[in-house]
C-alpha cells in the first residue's frame, strides 16, 4: 500500500514505495512506521487500560520490606559518602514553612495525572501527526519502570528507620498519599526506584518544549520538572537518584520510539496527510521514469513543475 507502479528505462515494471518525509523535509525509509490518525476512542480506551495494567503490576510487585529498607539504606550512606545526600536538609527546611509543603503535598498528588493528561489531550488535537510516536514514548518510559520495581525495591526516605525524615502527609494531614495513612494499603509503598513522577514530567516538559509555539508555555515545560524534582525531595517521597532512574527511563522510551518511527516525535510531521488522488486524465497505468521521462520534461519547466507536484514526496500513506 502506497507504492507506485512505475516503468524503467529498460521496459521493467518495478514498484516504488513512496518516501516518507519528516518535519524538516528529510526523508525516512519506508521500513519505520508511518504515524496515523488518533482515534478518540481508541485513545481513551487505550489509556484506561493501560493505566489499569500499570497499576496493577506495580501494586502486584512484591513490596519485599526488608530489602526495599536496605537499598534506602545504601543508596542514603552512599550518598553521603559522597557528599551530595542533601534530601534530609531540603525536607526539614520546606517542611517549617506550612503552606508550602502543603501546596507540594498536593501537587506530587495531583498535577503527576493532570498535567500528564493535559500534554495528551493537546498532542491529540494540536499535533495528531506526533500524537502516536509522543504516546509510545511515555507508554514504554512506563512500562520500563516496572521491570525497575520488581527488580530493585526502594524504600522513600520517609519509611526509613531512624533515617529522621518527615513525612509530610501525616504531619500536616493533607490528602493525596497513595503510601500513607488508609490509602497505604492500596499501592505499593516501596516502589520509588524510578521515579515516574520525574520521567511523566520531564516528558511533558520535553513535549511543551519541543512543541509549544508561545515561548513562555515552553518555559514552563522546563520548570515543571524542575519543580517535581524540588517537590518528591521536600516532601521525602523520593531519593534524588530515583529521579536519575526516571530519567534512563525515559531515555529508553525516546530510543523506543526513535526505532520505530525513524526519528524522535517532534521531528514528525505535524499533521498526517493522505496521499493525493491522481490528476484526471493522467491515466492509471504504469508511470514512464528515466530518460525518456526526463527528456519529456527537459524543456518544460511548467510540465517539471506538475510533475513534482502530483509525486506525494512528503505525504504519508494513510
Amino acid at each position: 500500500m502506497g507504492d507506485t507502479t512505475v516503468t524503467t528505462s529498460e521496459g521493467r515494471a518495478e514498484a516504488v514505495p513512496h518516501p516518507v518525509a519528516d518535519a524538516t523535509g528529510r526523508e525516512r525509509p519506508r521500513r519505520f512506521r508511518a504515524p496515523r490518525r488518533p482515534r478518540l476512542w481508541f485513545e481513551i480506551l487505550l489509556i484506561a487500560v493501560s493505566y489499569w495494567t500499570y497499576s496493577l503490576i506495580r501494586n502486584a510487585v512484591p513490596e519485599q520490606r526488608a530489602e526495599a529498607l536496605r537499598n534506602a539504606d545504601w543508596i542514603w550512606k552512599a550518598e553521603q559518602q559522597l557528599g551530595i545526600a542533601v534530601e534530609q536538609s531540603v525536607n526539614h527546611a520546606v517542611n517549617s514553612v506550612t503552606w508550602l509543603i502543603v501546596g507540594m503535598n498536593y501537587y506530587y498528588a495531583t498535577l503527576h495525572f493532570v498535567v500528564t493528561l493535559g500534554v495528551l489531550v493537546w498532542l491529540y488535537r494540536g499535533h495528531p501527526g506526533r500524537y502516536a510516536a509522543t504516546r509510545t514514548v511515555l507508554f514504554a518510559t512506563t512500562g520500563v519502570a516496572l521491570v525497575g520495581y520488581y527488580l530493585y525495591p526502594l524504600a522513600p526516605p520517609r519509611l526509613m528507620t531512624g533515617g529522621d525524615f518527615i513525612d509530610t502527609v501525616l504531619v500536616h494531614q493533607t490528602w493525596g498519599s497513595m503510601a500513607s495513612g488508609d490509602l497505604k494499603n492500596m499501592s505499593n509503598q516501596y516502589a520509588a526506584m524510578p521515579s515516574m513522577h520525574i520521567g511523566w514530567s520531564l516528558w511533558c516538559g520535553l513535549t511543551l518544549f519541543a512543541l509549544a509555539s508561545v515561548p513562555w508555555v515552553r518555559v514552563l515545560g522546563l520548570l515543571y520538572p524542575a519543580a517535581t524534582l524540588v517537590v518528591i525531595v521536600a516532601t521525602a517521597n523520593h531519593f534524588w537518584l530515583d529521579a536519575v532512574g526516571g530519567i534512563l527511563c525515559l531515555a529508553f522510551g525516546y530510543g523506543v520510539a526513535w526505532l520505530w518511527y525513524g526519528g524522535l516525535p517532534h521531528t514528525l510531521p505535524r499533521s498526517v496527510t493522505a496521499l493525493p488522488r491522481p490528476r484526471p486524465g493522467s491515466g492509471t497505468g504504469p508511470v514512464a521514469v528515466g530518460p525518456a521521462s526526463a527528456r519529456s520534461t527537459a524543456g518544460d519547466p511548467g510540465a517539471a513543475q506538475e510533475d513534482g507536484e502530483a509525486r506525494p514526496e512528503r505525504a504519508y500513506a494513510p
